[in-house]
């Protein structure tokens, strides 16, 4: 009888620890995944000492200021549509004060690879066509010229539309190696670059190094080294801005530009310091932008920035180095608006 009694003793004890370990699995259960919320939405803005879009000013080497608003609807996680709107302050010939963006497309991660394929519309209202008086009031080409732009006339001889309003359809490519480095090529391409009629193409590559958080303990603070280097094709334009030489259109230069600098996070901030630049000529820059504030004077030696496509000899600096430091705030609603 004792080992009976013994035996029954010990399957109740084995009984109960397999009950209480069926109690424990299910005790840690998984939680169900939380609901997934595809709306997003990104907003910010930023000054700056100087507007620089490519190589070449937008605010006549002066401050600009910028805001952006962007909603996003991410498919899955990996998979995110967006659309934005945004404005910047310029300077430009046409007495134009502000940049008006209106962009949408796609971001797709594959891995460690990162896709962003769209279209980005440059909208530039306000602005005056310059040209001046002429006779016959026509063009080089023979096309006639509004009344707004034989009333008006910049002093340096350069001639600009009233609408320099343009499209841009592009795709990007951006690799991330680990948490420290990534790399990165873009294409951008316009039939009409502010609507002069010359096709343009851009391309580059940019590279970006953030430092290991360690660097700045507990702080917050980040940092980051990142530079791109370009290149601007550029076709021919229509005949406003022809000349007695190539009266149905000038072939502007092709031109490379590059940009390296050094930034500085903190939360929702950066701080960015900047080095811009081209090798495009003075002149040939002028020919480009129609600079309002372009100088220079044919009969002086010394003075002269004349080429092919830029036959009045004034010479622009719009071109040239510049130093840019930019302060900036951006937030999304995810992430910083919980």
């Amino acid at each position: 009888m004792k080992k009976v009694a013994l035996l029954a003793t010990a399957l109740a004890m084995i009984s109960g620890s397999a009950l209480a370990a069926d109690l424990r699995v299910k005790a840690v259960k998984a939680p169900p995944p939380p609901a997934f919320d595809p709306w997003d939405f990104a907003f910010g803005g930023g000054i700056t000492n100087d507007y620089i879009f490519r190589g070449i000013t937008q605010s006549n080497h002066k401050p600009s200021v910028n805001v952006y608003f962007e909603p996003r609807y991410n498919v899955t996680k990996d998979f995110q549509l967006y659309v934005g709107v945004g404005g910047a302050s310029i300077s430009f010939p046409n007495r134009a004060a502000a940049e008006v963006d209106a962009y949408g497309g796609a971001r797709l991660t594959v891995g460690q690879f990162a896709f962003d394929v769209g279209a980005w519309g440059y909208m530039y209202p306000g602005g005056t066509c310059h040209y001046g008086p002429v006779v016959p009031p026509t063009d080089f080409a023979g096309v006639p010229l509004s009344a707004e732009c034989l009333q008006n006339a910049l002093v340096n001889g350069n001639v600009i539309k009233k609408d320099l309003s343009f499209f841009e359809v592009y795709g990007k490519v951006n690799y991330t190696f680990n948490d420290n480095f990534s790399l990165g090529g873009n294409v951008y391409y316009t039939p009409s670059f502010l609507n002069s009629g010359a096709e343009g193409t851009y391309a580059s590559i940019v590279g970006k190094a953030i430092a290991p958080s360690t660097w700045f303990g507990a702080s917050g603070i980040g940092m980051y080294v990142s530079g791109e280097f370009g290149r601007q094709w550029l076709g021919t334009s229509d005949s406003f801005y022809g000349t007695a030489l190539f009266p149905n259109g000038i072939n502007y230069a092709d031109y490379n530009t590059w940009n390296v600098g050094i930034g500085f996070t903190y939360k929702v901030f950066t701080l960015d310091f900047r080095y811009s630049d081209t090798n495009l000529s003075k002149g040939d820059c002028n020919a480009f932008t129609s600079d309002f504030a372009a100088r220079g004077n044919i009969t002086a030696s010394s003075g002269t920035f004349l080429t092919p496509i830029n036959p009045s000899g004034v010479g622009s600096n719009w071109c040239g180095a510049a130093g840019i430091v930019k302060l900036s705030a951006d937030l999304t609603a995810l992430t910083n608006l919980k």
